[in-house]
Order: C-alpha cells, then sequence, then structure tokens
C-alpha cells in the first residue's frame, strides 16, 4: 500500500509544479499589463486623439465626433488604454509562455520556434500598422465624401472604438498567413505544389475572410483580402526555401554515410 501511495504522490507532483509554474506564469503576464495599463492611463485621452486622427482629418469643417451615452467619454479612452496594455504586453506575455513550454521541447523545436514566435509578433504588430497607415485614410475618406451633402457626420465615440478595434485584430490577425502556411510545409502536412495548386481557392477565401472580419463594404474587405493573398505567397515561399535547404543538407550528409564502414 504504501508503495503504492508513493508512487501515486510522484506522479502527481511534477503536475503540481506544473499547474503552480503556470499560474506563476500568469500573474507575471498580468501583473505586466496592469503595470503597463497604470503607466499609460494619465495619457488615456492622447491615445484615443491619436486613434481618432484618421478619420478626425477626413472630417468636413465643423464637424467632431460625439459621445451618445454618459460615460462613454470615461469609457472608452479607459478601454483603449487597456486594449493598447496588452497590445504593448504581447512580447512579454508570449516570453511567459515560452518559458513554460520550452523545458519540454527538443533542441530542433526550440530553434524552429522562437524565431515563429518572434516573427508572429512582429507580423501582427504590423498587421495593426497597415491598418492604421494605410487602410484608415482610405476607408475613412471613402465614408466621409460619398454620403449626402446635407448629412452631418459625427461619429459616436464608442462606435468608432468598436470599429477600429475590429480592424486592428482583423488584419493582425491576417498578417499571420505566412507563419500559418510555412507551419504546414515544415511539419510535413502539405506541400508547396499542394498549395500552390489550392491558388484559386485560397483567392476566394481570402475575399470570403475579408467579407466577414471587415465592415460591409468593398474597399476594406479588399483592402485585408489583397495582403492576405500575398503574404500566402510569402509563406510559400519560405517554405520552399527551407524544403531546398533541408534537401540540401541530406544530399551533403549521404555522401559521408557511405563511406562509413
Amino acid at each position: 500500500m504504501s508503495d503504492s501511495g508513493d508512487k501515486q504522490d510522484l506522479g502527481q507532483a511534477p503536475l503540481i509544479e506544473h499547474l503552480i509554474e503556470l499560474r506563476s506564469r500568469l500573474l507575471r503576464a498580468v501583473v505586466a499589463i496592469l503595470v503597463i495599463f497604470l503607466g499609460l492611463y494619465p495619457f488615456a485621452n492622447e491615445i484615443y486623439t491619436f486613434v481618432a486622427q484618421p478619420l478626425m482629418g477626413m472630417l468636413p469643417e465643423g464637424s467632431q465626433m460625439i459621445a451618445t451615452e454618459v460615460a462613454s467619454p470615461f469609457l472608452a479612452p479607459f478601454k483603449l488604454t487597456l486594449v493598447v496594455a496588452v497590445f504593448v504586453a504581447i512580447p512579454y506575455v508570449l516570453h511567459q509562455a515560452w518559458a513554460f513550454v520550452a523545458p519540454g521541447l527538443y533542441d530542433n523545436e526550440k530553434t524552429l520556434a522562437l524565431p515563429i514566435l518572434a516573427s508572429s509578433v512582429g507580423l501582427f504588430y504590423a498587421g495593426a500598422a497597415f491598418a492604421y497607415y494605410a487602410v484608415f485614410p482610405l476607408l475613412f475618406q471613402f465614408f466621409t465624401q460619398t454620403g449626402p451633402e446635407n448629412v452631418a457626420v459625427m461619429t459616436d465615440i464608442n462606435q468608432y472604438l468598436n470599429f477600429v478595434l475590429k480592424l486592428f485584430f482583423a488584419f493582425g490577425v491576417a498578417f499571420e498567413i505566412p507563419i500559418a502556411t510555412f507551419l504546414l510545409i515544415v511539419t510535413g502536412a502539405t506541400t508547396v505544389e499542394s498549395l500552390s495548386k489550392k491558388r484559386p481557392y485560397v483567392i476566394l477565401g481570402c475575399f470570403v475572410v475579408g467579407m466577414l472580419l471587415t465592415p460591409p463594404d468593398v474597399i476594406s474587405q479588399t483592402l485585408l483580402a489583397v495582403p492576405m493573398y500575398l503574404l500566402y505567397e510569402v509563406g510559400i515561399l519560405f517554405g520552399r526555401l527551407v524544403r531546398r535547404r533541408r534537401k540540401a543538407a541530406a544530399s551533403d550528409e549521404q555522401p559521408g554515410e557511405r563511406d562509413e564502414p
């Protein structure tokens, strides 16, 4: 009885240790987000003004944004600052996740996973920046100039925030396509040739995803679908390069293996 009890304790101990470490990593991530939020909150109104600038710059003279709810002037900048804090803390949060899973990975998995992790963060930031600097000006120019002349454009600050956060997330996720494509090729789930043959379906799928993730207008859907397809091609390109390197490395090892007695 004592031997079986000792074996149970030994089996449960690693699980408990992992759960304690996971809790510790999660607490560190939450604390980092809170610290960044507290540091940014005094500038909440300035942050909102920066995010609203693409629309404000396109509004006709005399027009402005409005708050249709009593608490909106407080809640909208508060919500945006919290989202920005999470956005800024993403590298540290992913570092905590990496520190938790890294001990269980092989060396070759660590070599591949770390660049992919760093690239995914950079691509997400690039997608959000592309939305802000490239998509928003074109989108808001179209919206503000195509309406009837006798309609004053006065957007609610909460509605605008929900709108831009949705686009930030959509473009951030869309820019992860090269990582997903690369992983599918490297892990052997599919091949470069197979992905290349599916280009027509991918183009259609990009526009469907653009329709689902963006507001119901052709401009934003196209501005999301076209980069998604181009990033898909980038993923295929990197997958093809890695496959060639692996074939070259395998061909270099073969003569050495033949020379062995």
